[in-house]
């Protein structure tokens, strides 16, 4: 193997309370109620940060994940619980979810530049549209805008966010004590928008956060995705089951970066992938059947019902895909994801069943099962193919397996070359090696990042 890397893998440790793996928290020492246990996320975060990870992750989603039956589902909110991750870190990179469609500029502006300026520059926003009806009903919607209205609404949504970011020049906070001013008034504007969708008068009553801009993540795929990831994101969270599939879709995202003007390089595509590790590959094994043995059949049925826009009735477990569904028709929801699974079932000739246990671990995320050295060899393949910058780091089981990959697949990747001991600088930007706006009417170097 090469230990000559000029570029080096960006890791972010994606945490779900008990692990990806829909039954972790079946196992035995599983705490059924750690999504609301604070200290249980502290360990994560404090483990991931130990590990050397440029940045932890928190998905989220305004509506009930699943019927609860059959899987934890509580979730808290996650720019809220990033706040508390601030004080017990001081280094790692802190990105949560949250929704255009179902937010609103001022208040998510004011949020994660709040959670900047708490972390010292540490946050990060994963800017998603949100799919799906039971969402729309809780903001009183009979259903989801359509997908394309969603992007349009997703864009002047962040050019809102980006404007009252801005509206704070640098150097706009004086604190003059002795002459009684705090802030110089030339340099705080109204953005005074209307738009389509908004009308934002600003300034936003936070200073501008100290990386200018949290950074940007995207995690949609479908055309639509691309495009605005191409036009805005700072990172890509993606998902494939192939190289080849995650080769053409960094070819293409960076391709549509390059043609908005922007320098593909700045756009980092970080594929997820699900390491079901053991010290040995039988232990491996073993690890990965008994996952797939606690399984509920009719829980994965409901989400796969559910990302497929059909009746769960329509799904025979020991059947292949219905036609309805391998004709590919246009959804309105997660287009992007199904053309995955779809695919997935056609290569390997899957019933519904075998979708299940192959979706189990990471919803449609790659899974390898294999020793740490196996792990290593498929993220460096992957990395010198051009298929990502980094990943997505999406251990099954929570706490151990975040623990065994930072113990055994790291320094692997640090002995290749690959890998930094510590992430570079002290912001979140600093860690992807990417510059800070300079902002409306500054004449800051764009390219320091300010701690």
């Amino acid at each position: 193997m090469s230990t000559d890397h000029p570029r080096r893998l960006q890791l972010n440790a994606f945490l779900m309370a008990h692990g990806h793996h829909e039954a972790a928290w079946r196992l035995p020492g599983a705490d059924p109620e750690a999504e609301t246990d604070v200290e249980h996320w502290k360990n994560l975060a404090r483990i991931a940060e130990a590990a050397g990870f440029d940045s932890l992750f928190l998905a989220d989603a305004p509506v009930l994940w699943s019927s609860a039956e059959f899987r934890p589902a509580a979730a808290l909110e996650p720019v809220t619980l990033l706040t508390a991750l601030a004080g017990a870190t001081s280094r790692i990179g802190l990105i949560a979810t949250a929704s255009s469609t179902y937010n609103s500029p001022y208040n998510l502006a004011r949020r994660f530049a709040s959670l900047d300026h708490i972390s010292g520059g540490r946050a990060g926003w994963n800017l998603v549209t949100t799919a799906g009806a039971d969402a729309a009903r809780n903001f009183g919607l009979d259903d989801q805008p359509g997908h394309a209205d969603r992007y349009a609404r997703a864009q002047e949504f962040l050019d809102v966010v980006r404007a009252l970011w801005d509206s704070w020049q640098d150097g706009a906070s004086i604190g003059d004590q002795a002459t009684g001013r705090y802030a110089d008034p030339a340099k705080l504007r109204p953005i005074d928008h209307e738009g389509r969708y908004y009308r934002v008068r600003g300034p936003l009553n936070v200073p501008r956060p100290p990386q200018g801009h949290p950074l940007l993540v995207q995690a949609g795929s479908s055309q639509d995705g691309r495009d605005f990831a191409a036009r805005n994101a700072d990172a890509v969270f993606t998902a494939h089951q192939t190289l080849d599939d995650a080769q053409r879709f960094a070819v293409d995202v960076k391709a549509r970066a390059h043609a908005a003007g922007r320098d593909p390089d700045t756009v980092k595509i970080l594929p997820g992938i699900v390491p079901v590790l053991g010290r040995t590959r039988a232990q491996a094994r073993e690890l990965d059947e008994r996952l797939q043995s606690l399984q509920v059949p009719e829980y994965g049925l409901g989400q796969l019902a559910g990302v497929l826009e059909v009746p769960v009735g329509d799904l025979a477990l020991d059947a292949g895909l219905p036609p309805e569904v391998l004709a590919r028709p246009v959804l309105q929801g997660a287009q992007s994801r199904s053309d995955l699974i779809v695919d997935l079932a056609l290569r390997e000739n899957l019933t519904v069943r075998q979708i299940l246990a192959r979706l189990g671990g990471g919803r449609g995320h790659f899974t390898v099962v294999g020793t740490p050295e196996e792990v290593a060899d498929v993220i460096e393949h992957w990395f010198e193919q051009g298929a990502a910058d980094g990943f997505n780091i999406m251990a099954p089981v929570l706490p151990s397996g975040l623990e065994l990959f930072a113990e055994t697949v790291l320094p692997i990747l640090r002995g290749r070359g690959l890998f930094a001991h510590e992430p570079a600088g002290r912001t979140l930007r600093d860690h992807y090696g990417l510059p800070r706006p300079a902002g409306a009417g500054s004449t800051a170097d764009a390219s320091v990042t300010r701690t």
